[in-house]
């Protein structure tokens, strides 16, 4: 796909994803977190970075806490100016934030690189691929570290047929969601 059908085919997409999940979905963070604790628990003493969750994305805090409270070290990203990859900064339940761009939070503790990163999603398809919200900070991020397990996060009504991909998209390994944890297929 050309550039231009395929910037066009990804604002579509976002534009379609936004409506579909927009108060449709509910909260069901806790659900997700039983799932991911059952189905596909980090590695013990892996480093697990979250994601402060912003408008209608489904709540991933009831999943930190919990592996805050086995033992995981924890951290949220800081999103830095465009073209930059995130920046993980270290993170407990009940340490204050401070506000990010675009309407995110992130901690100020120390800088630490992820071993398992939580993504943030807007569509997903069972390849693995995912529709972000277009700034590329994750796809960036995660091309930067090729070994850490990638597991999309979303309401299983953000599951579309394909998503639209080009060449600098990051594939993710899974995807949780309430309903359950679905392995991707490369």
């Amino acid at each position: 796909m050309r550039d231009e059908g395929l910037a066009a085919a990804k604002a579509a997409a976002r534009a379609a994803a936004l409506a579909r999940r927009a108060g449709s979905c509910g909260d069901r963070g806790e659900r997700l977190a039983a799932h991911v604790l059952a189905d596909c628990a980090p590695p013990a003493g892996a480093v697990v970075s979250g994601f402060w969750p912003i408008g209608d994305e489904i709540d991933v805090r009831p999943l930190m806490v919990a592996l805050s409270a086995l033992g995981h070290r924890l951290c949220l990203p800081e999103t830095p100016k465009r073209g930059l990859p995130l920046v993980f900064r270290r993170w407990m339940p009940g340490e204050a934030l401070v506000a990010g761009r675009f309407g995110t939070s992130h901690p100020v503790g120390a800088v630490v690189v992820p071993d398992f990163v939580l993504v943030p999603l807007l569509a997903f398809d069972r390849k693995g691929n995912r529709l972000g919200y277009g700034a590329g900070y994750y796809d960036r991020t995660l091309a930067a570290m090729p070994g850490s397990f990638r597991l999309g996060c979303a309401f299983a009504c953000q599951e579309v047929a394909a998503v639209p991909v080009g060449p600098h998209d990051e594939r993710l390994d899974a995807v949780a969601t309430e309903i359950g944890v679905i392995g991707m297929m490369r």
